[in-house]
Parts: structure tokens; C-alpha cells; sequence
């Protein structure tokens, strides 16, 4: 079975919110452990902020990201939305009806993970409806002080198994944790 991969940017105080401020440590140790983790996915499920984020800026980004920016674009994209009616970026599909079903259905089927990256309410909802199978949180040396949590007020308590941790030269962890 597929499995459901939460894949984060946050700082120290557990902000994930308009991650530019991650730019001054990025590595080539970070660009390869981004490179495996998508190659290790065959699938993104996507929010629809993120969704309409990524759709405006990816199809432009593949001569300058080269073979990542081929997989980001020619991967299947499930996007879950409300609100939205039409996607625009190439092999996306909406999920509108019963998130917890379909998920489910997209986990049953054969393939490799399905890489959730931003999506901040979807992860909450998905961590609701006990959807995530592993959560990769690239932890960033700097503390911001405000801005949007992952995990905020209301959530349920839920326990995860530390797998791995993975740290490089730039002061970035990562820290693996699968379902319990």
C-alpha cells in the first residue's frame, strides 16, 4: 500500500507559513534529499492555496530545475478544494467529495508515495482523518516569532515513531516520523 508522506519546511518555533526565509541554507546535502524524496513519490496531493501556488510557478521552472521540475510537472496532482471548479496544470485531479475515501482509494492503488508538501490546512485535516503515514519536517536553525504553525490549537493528540534524523552542514535537520 502507498503511503501518505507529509514533506515540510518549518522553523525552530514551528512556522511553515511563505517559506522564503529557508533560502539562505539551502545546500547542495538539502537539494539532493529533496531530489530522493520526490523520485521516491510518484504522486503530489496538494491544497489549493499550495496547488495555486505551484501550478502559477512550475510549468515555467523546468529548464532551470532540470529533471526535478520534469517530475513536479509530469506527476499526477491531486488537488483537494471546495471552492475550485477547474485545474489548469497538466495531470491534475480534484478531489472534492469524501477526502477520507478517496485518499484511501489513491493509497490502495499501486505506486510509490504520495508527497504532500505545504498544504497546511489539508495536513491538519488529513492528521484529523489519521491519513498521514510519515511526516519528513526539515526543521530550519532560525526562530520567525509569527506566522502560520502546521500544527496549531484544536488538533487531537497524536503519537508518531521517531524513524530517522538526518542533518546538514547548513544547521537544517530533517526529522522522520511514522505512523504509530
Amino acid at each position: 500500500m502507498r503511503k501518505v508522506v507529509i514533506s515540510e519546511f518549518i522553523s525552530l518555533d514551528g512556522v511553515m507559513e511563505a517559506p522564503q526565509w529557508t533560502f539562505q541554507f539551502g545546500s547542495e546535502e538539502q537539494q539532493k534529499f529533496k531530489f530522493d524524496e520526490l523520485q521516491a513519490s510518484d504522486a503530489l496531493l496538494l491544497g489549493r492555496a499550495t496547488y495555486n501556488e505551484f501550478a502559477a510557478v512550475w510549468p515555467n521552472m523546468i529548464e532551470q530545475t532540470g529533471e526535478y521540475g520534469q517530475m513536479m510537472n509530469g506527476y499526477p496532482k491531486y488537488v483537494v478544494s471546495s471552492t475550485l471548479d477547474k485545474l489548469e496544470w497538466n495531470n491534475s485531479s480534484l478531489i472534492k467529495g469524501n477526502i477520507a475515501e478517496e485518499i484511501s482509494k489513491l493509497k490502495q492503488q499501486p505506486g510509490k508515495d504520495i508527497l504532500v508538501f505545504g498544504s497546511r490546512g489539508l495536513v491538519q485535516t488529513l492528521m484529523q482523518l489519521d491519513l498521514i503515514d510519515e511526516l519528513r519536517l526539515m526543521v530550519f536553525p532560525v526562530v520567525l516569532g509569527s506566522g502560520q504553525r502546521l500544527f496549531g490549537e484544536g488538533m487531537d493528540k497524536k503519537v508518531f515513531k521517531w524513524v530517522e534524523t538526518k542533518s546538514f552542514s547548513s544547521g537544517v535537520m530533517v526529522l522522520t516520523y511514522q505512523k504509530n
